[in-house]
């Protein structure tokens, strides 16, 4: 099955349809360490099994590299592999609600060729049955698929990209943390020069599910992303950033992502921040 079998977003009653039915994944995961496997052991879609956002959708943090960083080809096949998930089996995601967190996965499989979707509005929005208790999906050999790096920028390139005329950076964090008057996890406060501000919960409609296409057009046509000849994303840690790249994707466009995102830029004391709205 192609990528492009799977939108990369799908409706509870989409999902129904789905053929083969996919592999259901559960991300629940939140900063301070609240949401995690207990949530999943206690209430999860039936035949989810879960996967760990720190441990296998990302490698070990560093300053270098961000809290996180992609994680090694052969351990992603690996911890895959050993959840039962193989590369004939499309993926459909979800966590708390919005997305943002399920986004990584999907972004990850899809560039790699896998079909994976988002399942809008996650176990918020979802009205089916639900149980208890870990499900276990018999383990599969999984080769292993680098990181394309045509999908992939640099802190060097996002620069590069940010001063280009045809080219942009969108900055998916809050406004509050884009403008530097709060930061409360990296080491600096700011955004990195020539960024645009577009927060990735603005992508979302009050029922926590995708927003309408044409308010998405809007919103993304405004930052010039749209025409551009290039196209990064970043956020905090290369997380909610995929959100933003998953929405270009829906307009056929296939942008980068900065994963050491703003954890990485602003561990380096040599790159500047900027501040403010602008």
């Amino acid at each position: 099955m192609s990528v492009s079998a799977v939108p990369a977003f799908v409706s509870a009653d989409r999902l129904a349809t789905l053929s083969p039915p996919p592999v259901l994944v559960d991300l629940r995961w939140s900063l301070d360490g609240s949401l995690g496997r207990d949530d999943y052991v206690a209430r999860h879609l039936p035949g989810a099994v879960y996967l760990d956002l720190d441990t296998v959708a990302a490698g070990p943090p560093t300053p270098a590299g961000g809290r996180h960083p992609l994680p090694d080809p052969a351990a992603f096949a690996a911890s895959l592999g050993e959840l039962g998930i193989g590369w004939d089996d499309p993926v459909v995601a979800y966590d708390q609600g919005p997305g943002i967190i399920a986004a990584r996965l999907v972004w990850m499989l899809r560039v790699i060729g896998q079909p994976a979707a988002v399942l809008e509005g996650g176990l918020a929005g979802w009205a089916g049955a639900v149980e208890a208790g870990e499900v276990t999906r018999t383990p599969v050999v999984r080769a292993e698929r680098d990181w394309p790096v045509d999908r992939l920028a640099d802190a060097d390139l996002t620069a590069s990209i940010a001063a280009r005329r045809d080219g942009v950076v969108l900055d998916a964090r809050e406004p509050a943390r884009f403008a530097g008057e709060t930061e409360p996890v990296d080491p600096r406060p700011g955004h990195i020069p020539g960024a645009v501000n577009l927060p990735v919960t603005d992508n979302l409609d009050v029922a926590g599910r995708l927003e309408a296409r044409d308010v998405l057009a809007q919103r993304y046509g405004a930052t010039g992303a749209l025409e551009a000849g290039e196209v990064v994303a970043y956020c905090g840690s290369g997380v909610a950033a995929c959100h933003d790249l998953l929405v270009l994707e829906e307009f056929g466009i296939h942008g980068r992502l900065y994963p050491g995102s703003w954890s990485a830029w602003s561990a380096d004391p040599q790159r500047e921040a900027a501040t403010g709205t602008g």
